[in-house]
This record gives structure tokens, C-alpha cells and sequence, in this order.
């Protein structure tokens, strides 16, 4: 008798109040628990559902022992508010669609612009404007953006990788070669394992961004430092591109290398024993010497 009277006694699973503390307090039965956890103060459970909801009044919250949905009912809203409550909802839901089509405008109209700077850069300011005023205004849309996509992903072509793979390869074939480009042999030297960039990483990314866009940059300077006797714009920027690119291939192939014959060369070394030097026994304490006039034979 004594333990169904304390399960039909309520107690707040919030508070651990009883109903015998305040009975003036409402009580609410708001899912399926039985027991202990039956009851719950209205007050107590509303102040629980704010801080489960974290400010959003819509969110749904569900009993922590059972994981019953509550019934939450809010009160009848007048006109305005009802309205003005619709138009809230659908800007929450709208926003994240609106910000979304900014950004890809923004970054889309980006890549128009650098494409459009591209052209005049490597045809010349005065003829890449001719050529862009006289095609059809689709196409210019289409193929500028292109251009930053086509340099990143010409970016991402490692082709020194491949080359250097080949090189090692077939080196001991070219012995004549081996002079400039030196090769891992021996039995006792190990193949070090090489890993690739990985485009994840946000440094290598950047890396890899800034690179590309500021190709034809380099290109343009390149051409009219080694090729300034070519007269045409696109030719000499195309030259100077080329001849940049293998530049910078033949010496990242020649430090990818350097690296490799590190890593196979390097060597453990043993750990340094203390050497034993003398010990206590062997050892001569001599006396401080004094600074007393020696005696001349004269003297004596």
C-alpha cells in the first residue's frame, strides 16, 4: 500500500518537488512515462523545452526516458501577427537558397572578369577587345568563365610526376644521363616512399589556386623578357608560357630528386654511449701552486 501511494504521489522530474511542497503549482502529464518520471511541473517543463529548443519555438522536442514527440500547443494569433509569422518562416527557409545563388552570381561574374582580363592580357589590350566585341555575347559568357577552370585544371596536371616516375625507370638504361640526374642503387638503399599533395589540405589548395590565376601573368612577363622580337601578343605569351612551364618542370623534377636521394641515403645512426673515462682511483688532485719568491743562488 505504502509503494502505490508513493507512485501515485507526484514528483517533478525536473525539481524533484512533490506535489505536498506546492500544490498551487500546474502539473502536466506530457508522455508515456510511468513511475517517478509520470508527472512533471508545467513551469519546470516549459523552462526544460526552452533550453532544449535554444530559441527556435519551432523545433520539436521528445521526452528524455520514452522519446515521446510533446504536444506543444501555442495560442490563437491574431491577423497581423499570424502573417507576419508566415513571412518570417518562409525568409528562414528562403534565405540559405537566396545566399547560395548570390555567391555562385558573384563568384560566376568573377570568372566572366578575369577571363575578360585574360584575353586582353595575352592578345593585347586593343586586339583583345576586338576580338571580344565581334563574337556572340553567349559565347563570351560561356568560354571566359572557362578559362580560370581551364587553368586550374591544367594546374592539377602533375606531368613532372610522371616524367620523374619514367626517368627513374629507365635511367639505368641512359648511363651517360645518370650525370645530371642521379638515381637510387646499392643494396643497401632503401626506396623511400613518396606521398602525393593532397588537394584537401587548404595550404596545397591555395597553392594551387594563386598558381593557376597567375599563369598568364607570368607567361605575358615571360614572352617579352625571352621573346621580345616576336611581334605578335598571343605568340610571344604562348612562347613565354611554354618556356616557363618546362623551366619550372626541369627544376622541380631536379628537386623532387634531390629529395628522393635524401630520403634514400639518410641513415640511422646508434645511440651515443658515454665513454668511460677515468675513474676515482686513477685520479691526481696536485697542489694549488703558491706564489712564494723562489730563492736565487745568490741568495743561498
Amino acid at each position: 500500500m505504502a509503494l502505490q501511494l508513493d507512485e501515485e504521489r507526484k514528483t517533478c522530474w525536473v525539481c524533484f518537488a512533490t506535489e505536498d511542497d506546492d500544490s498551487s503549482t500546474p502539473w502536466v502529464r506530457p508522455c508515456r512515462c510511468k513511475g517517478t518520471t509520470k508527472w512533471v511541473h508545467q513551469l519546470c517543463l516549459q523552462r526544460w523545452i526552452d533550453e532544449k529548443q535554444k530559441g527556435k519555438s519551432t523545433s520539436k522536442v521528445a521526452c528524455p526516458q520514452c522519446n515521446t514527440e510533446y504536444i506543444i500547443v501555442f495560442p490563437k494569433l491574431g491577423p497581423l501577427v499570424f502573417v507576419m509569422d508566415k513571412i518570417d518562416r518562409i525568409i528562414y527557409k528562403v534565405a540559405p537558397f537566396v545566399a547560395g545563388s548570390i555567391l555562385m552570381g558573384s563568384v560566376y561574374w568573377t570568372a566572366v572578369t578575369y577571363g575578360a582580363i585574360t584575353v586582353m592580357q595575352v592578345l593585347g589590350h586593343k586586339e583583345g577587345l576586338n576580338v571580344m566585341e565581334g563574337v556572340d555575347p553567349i559565347f563570351l559568357l560561356i568560354c571566359l568563365p572557362s578559362i580560370p577552370v581551364v587553368l586550374m585544371l591544367g594546374k592539377m596536371c602533375r606531368w613532372e610526376d610522371y616524367l620523374l616516375r619514367l626517368w627513374r625507370k629507365h635511367a639505368a638504361k641512359l648511363p651517360f644521363l645518370q650525370h645530371f640526374l642521379s638515381t637510387v642503387c646499392g643494396r643497401n638503399l632503401r626506396v623511400p616512399t613518396e606521398t602525393q599533395p593532397d588537394l584537401s589540405d587548404m595550404l596545397t589548395a591555395t597553392r594551387l589556386f594563386c598558381g593557376a590565376l597567375i599563369m598568364p601573368t607570368i607567361a605575358t612577363v615571360m614572352g617579352k623578357i625571352m621573346f621580345g622580337s616576336v611581334h605578335s601578343n598571343f605568340q610571344r605569351t604562348l612562347l613565354g608560357g611554354v618556356a616557363f612551364t618546362i623551366l619550372k618542370g626541369a627544376l622541380k623534377i631536379y628537386f623532387k630528386q634531390q629529395q628522393y636521394l635524401n630520403q634514400a641515403n639518410r641513415v640511422i645512426k646508434d645511440y651515443p654511449t658515454e665513454e668511460t673515462g677515468p675513474t676515482s682511483s686513477n685520479r691526481v688532485i696536485k697542489d694549488y701552486p703558491s706564489e712564494e719568491p723562489r730563492l736565487s743562488s745568490s741568495s743561498v
